[in-house]
């Protein structure tokens, strides 16, 4: 069993950024940037935006976090979406999900120029992936498939199954494993809570990506011999045996898993590191592409 370590691979790719970001400042030119739109109190929101900052200033790469009201008027948030579309020093833009109530997040999302959707949640930039046309993919599947790729792990022909169906993983992860390139052309089988019985799409996968926010999900019974497990989930449960009273788990029961399996992501440690680093690498997409 090999573990796919996503913080080795996300610092190889800010490593990477970072050099290419160094060549730009050595010649003069503008640097990528990012702009976080925070709306609200959400501590788990606010502790992803400030590591999201972090990471821009370790590559050398411009970034803003623009902190909002609760209260804030849905008019108000598209405007500020408006002024940062026009902006050239931002080159990505990042609203965080989710959003008040009172707030349409699809009419936000829409809002976005889709040049600068370095999250991958336009309406164009998901169809410009269902057709197979470049485009901005969401930075947890891309970061799936970055993974699969860099460790060298077969995918053409292979049966991956998807476990969850959402806008932000499910979906846009089946879509791009379907694709006719590189790091891709597998057969795809999407699973969700309609199954009466998961484990017998589970047992025939090649690839298994678990995306369905249930902790420890996944026992060993539901998966092959040299399974490939990718596990998104990231769930809170209650440790005693911790200070903090809970511990993180995924949606894959790690402990039983992982001895069947051939390659598998740690939780934590795995996929949601990849998230990060690739929100950085489709910013400097965005720069590359309005820049060149």
């Amino acid at each position: 069993m090999i573990l796919l370590d996503g913080k080795k691979t996300a610092s190889e790719i800010r490593s990477e950024l970072k050099e290419e970001i160094s060549k730009l400042v050595e010649q003069g030119k503008k640097v990528p940037g990012l702009v976080a739109i925070l709306v609200g109190e959400n501590p788990a929101s606010e502790i992803y935006v400030k590591s999201k900052a972090k990471d821009c200033e370790e590559i050398g790469m411009k970034s803003k976090v623009e902190r909002l009201a609760g209260n804030i008027s849905e008019e108000h948030l598209l405007d500020l979406v408006k002024k940062y579309n026009n902006d050239e020093n931002f080159h990505g833009i990042l609203v965080q999900l989710p959003l008040p109530k009172h707030i349409n997040e699809e009419k936000i999302i829409e809002a976005i120029s889709p040049k600068k959707d370095v999250d991958g949640f336009h309406p164009i930039s998901m169809g410009n992936l269902v057709i197979g046309k470049d485009t901005f993919v969401s930075c947890t599947p891309a970061g799936i498939q970055e993974l699969l790729i860099r460790y060298k792990i077969e995918t053409r022909g292979k049966h991956v199954v998807v476990l969850g169906r959402s806008n932000i993983v499910g979906k846009p992860i089946a879509n791009i494993m379907l694709q006719k390139k590189d790091g891709a052309n597998s057969i795809v089988t999407i699973c969700h809570s309609a199954a009466k019985d998961i484990s017998i799409y589970t047992k025939q996968a090649d690839i298994l990506i678990a995306a369905i926010g249930s902790p420890n999900f996944v026992k060993a019974d539901m998966v092959k011999e040299g399974v490939v497990v990718v596990d998104v989930g990231i769930n809170r449960i209650e440790d005693k045996n911790s200070s903090r009273g809970y511990k993180i788990v995924g949606d894959v029961d790690f402990d039983e898993v992982a001895p069947k399996s051939s390659y598998i992501t740690p939780v934590p440690g795995g996929v949601g590191l990849m998230t990060r680093a690739m929100l950085l690498k489709n910013t400097f997409k965005a720069y590359k592409m309005y820049c060149e």
